[in-house]
């Protein structure tokens, strides 16, 4: 048994358990409901017996009255049952997606690993919701049970020989049509793969968007896209095709049985064992046993669809985190002095490097590699394979990820805005950040300022007011440390220039480390440390090194 298969039964246990007193009221609503359905056809069995053969009117009257009484409770019990167990499905669909948020949001990373956006939110939404739906399945499930088992008491009270045939036949009946659901379970989880992924490439494709233009490879896109979707729309085809078979084998073989029990009520009428109102009460109930195992089908293939997606919830709910917790502390107020000692972790090899508190350094990497390496390092999106990185003397892979992130700010070169304001993006920035950063530039650019409505990824500015405002929000933070990586390439040389001033006179006396090559930054840097090759190869004023190296000169001034 693997794994992944015991935690997508714990994932469905835990979405059942969680909402299990909605589940249980539906599941006694929904079997009064049914056990009331398996009634009627007997009460007019009754009352052909009783009252129309008697020629009674007052019994006539009662019973009809008594059938008035299950109907009304019928409407009632079938209302009430289908509101408990949609609540159910809804609230266990939604902590799904709260624990999909949490894992995707954890600190340790590594539930984005091999995913698209896209293919996150397919499982956050799609999958969730497919999994939710189980408690909705559930009770209707148990009311069909029921209902089979009220109407197997009644035919045993009728005949023998009808009651045995229908309370032995339904197991079988039920394990048939659980292997009959093997199939569209597999299809479906495929069906799910293949839309999650189709849905990743266009999410991805549209958020370049601007960029696929700019370089004229929309029909590259389009034929990537269009090869995608059409794998997603041959998945979905045969999941379609798989239910269909599904449900047409599952209501064949209840046909057959539902004609099997009239025929065997037909017989013992014939020869006299059952009354007039006793043959048409077996009729009814074996008609009425139609609508049992339909819910008997339905659920088996909710329940084959909700296992398919509680495997991928399960999937991306036990991905390993890339960095642990820690139990490490760092100080509090940290004073940010950072030390590498013979790092090694992707493309750096064996970095020495100290930055003591207060001081503002460059950093110029020949290698854009090694410069994503040593932030990933900085902010504990990974810890290295050889060596240490310190903060105040603490070993940042014994400190909890959070923990890091509050005292270590890295402020990436790609960060995006959020949907919402100005304001909204930039938070509590004071005006110095927003002077810093010259995003009080972009505001009095804006119509309505920092209330002016920025939409996703701040789509609506331009690259440069998008650096700008990221900036601001990264200076606004206050970090002991701030990590900043090339948060001028979109500007102009002026701004450029205004930008390392404010920035400078902000931070003055908080580490900053600027992982840029922007000659007007590395000017206002206390010192730059050069690495190439993935090592520290040296280190001075941007004057002495633009002067002394051909290699700096080639990367920064170029």
């Amino acid at each position: 048994m693997s794994a992944t298969a015991t935690t997508s039964r714990s994932v469905l246990r835990q979405a059942i358990s969680g909402q299990r007193r909605q589940v249980t009221l539906a599941s006694v609503l929904a079997a009064c409901h049914q056990g009331g359905e398996a009634l009627v056809p007997v009460i007019i069995g009754v009352v052909i017996d009783q009252a129309v053969a008697g020629r009674s009117v007052g019994t006539l009257v009662f019973w009809l009255a008594v059938l008035g009484v299950v109907f009304a409770a019928l409407s009632y019990s079938y209302r009430f049952a289908a509101r408990a167990a949609e609540g159910a499905s809804l609230r266990a669909a939604h902590d799904i997606r709260l624990a999909i948020s949490r894992r995707v949001l954890h600190p340790g990373g590594g539930a984005e690993s091999g995913k698209l956006a896209g293919e996150l939110v397919n499982i956050g939404t799609s999958d969730a919701q497919r999994v939710g739906v189980v408690n909705a399945a559930l009770p209707f499930g148990i009311a069909a049970l029921a209902g089979v088992l009220v109407s197997a008491v009644a035919l045993l009270r009728i005949s023998l020989p009808l009651g045995l045939l229908v309370l032995l036949g339904t197991p079988p009946l039920l394990y048939l049509a659980h292997l009959i659901g093997k199939p569209l379970e597999r299809r479906s989880e495929a069906e799910q793969e293949r839309s999650a992924h189709a849905s990743g490439v266009a999410t991805d494709l549209v958020s370049g968007l601007r960029v696929l233009k700019g370089i004229g490879a929309e029909p590259a896109a389009v034929a990537r896209y269009r090869d995608t979707s059409q794998n997603s729309l041959r998945a979905t085809l045969r999941a379609a095709r798989a239910k269909a078979w599904h449900d047409g084998a599952v209501l064949a073989l209840t046909g057959i049985f539902i004609a099997i029990v009239a025929l065997v009520g037909g017989h013992l009428a014939s020869s006299g064992s059952i009354s007039v109102g006793e043959l048409v009460a077996a009729v009814g109930l074996a008609q009425f046993l139609l609508t049992p195992f339909l819910i008997f089908a339905w659920v088996n293939g909710e329940l084959a669809q909700g296992r398919a997606s509680a495997s991928r919830v399960a999937d991306l709910l036990t991905t390993p985190t890339v960095v642990g917790a820690g139990d490490g502390e760092l100080p509090s107020p940290a004073a940010g002095n950072v030390r590498f000692t013979d790092v090694s972790y992707g493309s750096l090899r064996g970095v020495d490097l100290e930055i003591p508190s207060g001081q503002l350094v460059g950093v110029v990497a020949t290698d854009p590699a090694a410069a994503t390496d040593l932030l990933d390092c900085l902010g504990r999106a990974g810890d290295p394979t050889g060596g240490k990185v310190h903060v105040d003397g603490v070993d940042l892979s014994t400190v909890d990820p959070e923990r890091v992130r509050e005292v270590v700010l890295v402020a990436a070169h790609d960060a995006d805005l959020f949907e919402g304001t100005l304001a909204e993006n930039v938070g509590t920035a004071p005006d110095e950040a927003l002077a810093a950063s010259a995003a009080d530039e972009v505001a009095a650019a804006l119509p309505d300022g920092t209330a002016t409505a920025v939409t996703e990824r701040g789509r609506s500015l331009s690259g440069g007011q998008r650096q700008r405002v990221a900036l601001a929000r990264a200076l606004a933070a206050d970090a002991p440390v701030l990590v900043v990586h090339d948060p001028t390439t979109a500007v102009d040389t002026v701004t450029e220039a205004k930008i390392a001033t404010g920035l400078a006179r902000l931070r003055q006396g908080r580490t900053t480390i600027l992982v840029t090559t922007s000659p007007a930054l590395l000017a206002v840097a206390d010192r730059v440390v050069v690495l190439d090759g993935g090592r520290v190869t040296g280190e001075g004023g941007h004057a002495d090194l633009a002067r002394d190296r051909a290699d700096y000169r080639a990367a920064v001034l170029s």
